[in-house]
């Protein structure tokens, strides 16, 4: 089956490794590893408070023009993904050329054009479903802004009342989904970018696996952006977690 493949042992073995990493990192970033608050987390908190604010107030401008933001932003990658995978597609049309440069390199992951195009393939699918995550992540951000069009103008004491309490929780859940989507395709973006060591071999695919695992951790545990949300009020994010898991797990919904 392997040779039928033109993939070695080794080859299967850094794949494995690679989906591995992407699964762990995504558990971990999630909050079903460790107990430590992860900078998606914190801002999942940062999203309640945001819609908790946006009910207080007469005027949401401000409020429409960040989700605008996101929308914006989450088309941006969409369009990546598109652009990319379209230039996978044109290197499977020019593998002989291809495989040919990286063989004068000497590179143990152009063996042969059978190989090179498996490879290629693995790439768009990572790139496709990048493309689908933020594609529906701009959907569930565009349903956001209904819901937050749909939450009752009133302030101070009023905002708290059960009706507009109904209405901020169900864009708060919108808004932490439509997140947790947009996470999933950034995510599987750069693991794309760690995917490329498979083209020089398997111990370069395993070693970039490893690498972007370590960057990634690194920046959703121990970053300064994550230091700058929490700052210093860690406590509150774990008590809430203690109190009500979901109000801080991006996939609660």
């Amino acid at each position: 089956m392997i040779d039928s493949l033109h993939l070695s042992a080794a080859d299967f073995a850094a794949l494995a490794f690679f989906l591995l990493a992407w699964g762990l990192h995504t558990l971990a970033s999630d909050g079903w590893i460790f107990h430590r608050p992860s900078l998606t987390m914190a801002m999942n908190r940062q999203r309640e408070i945001w819609m908790e604010r946006m009910a207080e107030r007469e005027i949401r401008i401000v409020d429409t023009a960040i989700m605008g933001g996101l929308q914006q932003g989450t088309a941006f990658f969409a369009s990546s993904c598109l652009i990319a995978i379209g230039g996978c597609f044109a290197f499977l049309g020019a593998s002989d050329q291809v495989v040919g440069v990286l063989s004068d390199l000497h590179l143990q992951g152009a063996a042969t054009r059978t190989a090179f195009q498996l490879k290629v393939v693995g790439l768009v699918i990572i790139l496709a479903f990048a493309f689908f995550k933020f594609g529906w992540s701009y959907r569930l951000f565009n349903y956001c802004s209904i819901l937050i069009g749909a939450v009752p103008v009133a302030y101070g004491e009023q905002a708290h009342n059960p009706q507009t309490r109904s209405a901020v929780m169900r864009a708060i859940k919108m808004n932490k989904l439509a997140g947790k989507h947009f996470n999933s395709g950034l995510r599987a973006v750069f693991f794309s970018i760690g995917y490329l060591g498979w083209f020089v071999g398997p111990v370069a695919f395993l070693l970039s696996s490893a690498l972007l695992a370590v960057v990634l951790l690194r920046r959703q545990f121990f970053s300064n952006a994550r230091e700058a949300v929490l700052a210093e009020t860690e406590e509150i994010v774990q008590s809430a977690g203690a109190g009500s898991s979901e109000s801080i797990r991006p996939d609660s919904q």
